[in-house]
């Protein structure tokens, strides 16, 4: 896929951005679109510390391993929501997610954000395809994204794929925390993401869930700031799997390997439920 690439003076405004995406339905037998997003943006030092608060992230000086994801997030709603774009946002599953962390992530005030689509390929339960965020700052590539997304009821050819599962061995409890009822929320606040599955009951019941579920990429971000004191600053990636949704109120461990340059990692919940599956390498 050749790529070509909008440059915006600034991200879209988000509550339009929410009311585009409340509003469409239906799905267009159209290809993903080949053009991107780019735009300079700034890190905010109060929503950056806020973030920080409600992740359990401690200043250390380095942006968090998760937080370029809310510097996109509102290039990936405009990306998602624009016309080209063949697949309602409403009712997208995020099966999913890798990051490279190429270095360190310190001093970083200004980057620069891109994002696009690719990689359709058949599922089980419909079509997936990949968001890919990327950012640099005046180095150079500093962080790069891999979500991967389904959406249910699209037929596209070919044989679908099975997401490799981890043996999770030798794992031992490193850490537990109480999911709050109002965590959805309050991730929504620094994130920018307002998915109304999130943020309380009646809302999450509308798209059949009995109550409001965490965000998945809080599940994530919490789980490495619990592991920041053992994984490598820079030239790492993480990939996890979200297998069953989190209910609010709700506890979960985390389990992982021991500290390395490589390992695996779980989020368990209730009965052992296990929401959250994955590990972290070198990057190639």
């Amino acid at each position: 896929m050749s790529n070509h690439w909008h440059d915006l003076h600034r991200p879209a405004s988000l509550p339009p951005l929410f009311l585009k995406a409340a509003l469409r339905r239906g799905i267009k037998n159209t290809p993903l679109p080949e053009q991107g997003l780019r735009c300079w943006i700034s890190v905010e030092p109060r929503r950056l510390e806020a973030y920080r608060q409600v992740c359990g992230y401690l200043d250390n000086g380095l942006l968090p391993a998760t937080y370029p994801h809310v510097l996109a997030f509102p290039l990936q709603m405009q990306l998602l929501t624009a016309p080209a774009f063949p697949f309602p946002l409403l009712g997208l599953i995020h099966l999913a997610n890798r990051i490279r962390i190429l270095r360190p992530m310190g001093n970083v005030s200004r980057v620069r954000v891109a994002v696009r689509v690719g990689n359709l390929q058949p599922h089980a339960k419909g079509a997936m395809f990949d968001l890919l965020t990327t950012v640099e700052d005046l180095l150079g590539p500093l962080w790069e994204a891999e979500s991967r997304m389904l959406c249910r009821g699209v037929q596209v050819p070919g044989e679908p794929g099975v997401l490799s599962s981890i043996a999770g061995l030798g794992l031992n409890e490193v850490s537990r925390w109480q999911a709050r009822s109002d965590i959805g929320r309050r991730y929504a606040r620094v994130s920018g993401d307002y998915n109304p599955i999130h943020l309380s009951t009646w809302s999450a019941r509308l798209f059949g869930f009995p109550r409001a579920i965490a965000h998945g990429l809080w599940n994530k971000a919490r789980t490495l700031a619990a592991l920041s004191d053992t994984l490598p600053a820079g030239n790492i990636e993480v990939t996890v799997q979200f297998i069953k949704p989190l209910l609010l109120p709700g506890e979960v461990r985390l389990l992982a390997s021991a500290a390395g340059s490589s390992g695996e990692l779980q989020l368990l919940g209730d009965g052992d439920l296990l929401h959250m599956q994955g590990g972290w390498q070198p990057i190639a």
